[in-house]
């Protein structure tokens, strides 16, 4: 498959099987978030592998939205490392973390995997209960796992704007 067809086929996928993702296939969603492009290539980002019992207990105490995943990905920011541009001070450590959340995604796809981007999710108790997080924006969580049977897009997910309403070309 090509790139523009993984990047349609993608969606954010709310239920999973249950298997366990293999560590070959985790070892590589790793890997894409490393060659992720960041300014400077300062890589101002950390990548947490949460799927012992006891991390999978915390996650759900800190968000809904883990969807029985068997493996959830954290990933968190730190503005301190981050390019900053010299001309207004603004800080890239959200786009750079954006960036490396996006081939995360796009490795999950390409791997038959699923995944959605989780935003919605208690930071302050996240950094309590993962001491180890707490000089981190934390940026978002990605549930990663074989999508259920049944599993589909939300109802959303092929609605696009038109491109005249996106794209301005000057």
């Amino acid at each position: 498959m090509d790139f523009s067809e993984l990047a349609k086929a993608r969606y954010s996928c709310r239920k999973f099987s249950g298997r366990a993702v293999e560590k070959d296939r985790l070892d590589r969603i790793i890997e894409a978030a490393i060659a992720a492009p960041t300014a400077k290539n300062l890589q101002p980002w950390k990548l947490w592998v949460l799927q012992s019992d006891e991390a999978m207990a915390k996650v759900k105490e800190v968000t809904a939205c883990h969807f029985g995943a068997p493996v959830v990905l954290a990933l968190g920011g730190c503005a301190r490392d981050a390019w900053v541009r010299p001309f207004d001070q603004r800080n890239f450590e959200d786009v750079d973390a954006a960036i490396v959340g996006t081939h995360i995604l796009m490795a999950v796809q390409d791997m038959g995997l699923g995944s959605t981007w989780v935003g919605f999710f208690d930071e302050p108790k996240m950094k309590k209960l993962f001491p180890e997080m707490a000089e981190y924006d934390l940026v978002a969580l990605f549930p990663i796992g074989y999508p259920a049977d049944d599993a589909v897009p939300a109802d959303r997910h092929s609605q696009r704007k038109a491109r005249e309403e996106l794209v301005c070309c000057l």
